[in-house]
């Protein structure tokens, strides 16, 4: 019989400190890729097994200056949310509140408006083609929201935008920005990582007029599904970039 007598017992209190701590360092490292828009955008992350319980961002905070202890914890049922002092960003808490509510497997949700995912949501066919290991790692991946309607206050929007996430990982929102669901922290941060890269690469290949080589359905597929064997990339990647962080600026932790 297994001696369970020494095995750590993780609180509540103790898991979402980490998530604190996580996601405050996602929001570092956003502002240090240049992903960030002045003191707009959103990430948050569930902290209840139904998703409804979730930490956010404050209103109007840069990203370079975000702290584990400053994030809001927020209840997708809580309908006095924006009318309490200090109140989230009213696009942000339309999106998310509803997002976490409505899709409790999208844990982590990232939205922003990165440089080159922005630049190819803005075109008619804002489509990631498979032109390149990193391109090919969302084939298949990425649902698309064409139906912009301006910025979002309401929480229709926000069940809108779940309906069209459609279970997939990656909403590729026309003429908006992107938006990243993952079960944890680093896998939605890598995805992120990943889709501006590869999105940079569509758009320098666009930019030189040549006809693209896009890879045929089989081999994009393949090699989409080769990158799912890589998936503890993530983490690994993540906690080194966390260590970057901590021996520059540690006080994303507090």
């Amino acid at each position: 019989m297994q001696n369970t007598a020494s095995v750590p017992i993780r609180r509540d209190e103790d898991i979402e400190r980490q998530l604190r701590i996580d996601l405050a360092a996602a929001f570092r490292l956003a502002a240090g890729f240049n992903w960030h828009e002045s003191v707009g955008n959103h990430f948050s992350v569930a902290v209840s097994a139904n998703g409804k319980r979730f930490l956010m961002n404050p209103r109007w905070r840069h990203f370079s200056t975000m702290k584990a202890s400053e994030l809001h914890l927020l209840d997708s049922d809580d309908g006095q949310t924006l009318y309490r002092p200090g109140a989230p960003d009213p696009s942000a808490w339309c999106i998310h509140s509803q997002l976490h509510s409505r899709v409790p497997e999208a844990r982590c949700i990232l939205h922003l408006h990165p440089p080159y995912a922005t630049a190819l949501a803005t075109l008619a066919d804002p489509t990631l083609k498979p032109i390149d290991q990193n391109t090919a790692r969302f084939y298949g991946r990425i649902a698309q929201d064409l139906q912009y309607g301006g910025i979002a206050d309401d929480g229709n929007e926000g069940s809108r935008l779940a309906s069209a996430l459609g279970g997939r990982r990656v909403l590729m929102m026309g003429n908006h920005g992107v938006l990243v669901v993952a079960a944890t922290i680093p896998e939605a941060f890598e995805d992120l990582y990943f889709l501006e890269r590869a999105c940079q690469t569509m758009i320098l290949a666009y930019s030189t007029g040549q006809e693209l080589q896009v890879m045929t359905p089989a081999l994009a597929a393949r090699t989409a599904q080769d990158w799912e064997e890589y998936s503890g990339m993530a983490f690994a990647h993540f906690d080194q970039l966390k260590g970057v962080l901590d021996s520059q600026d540690p006080s994303y932790a507090y």
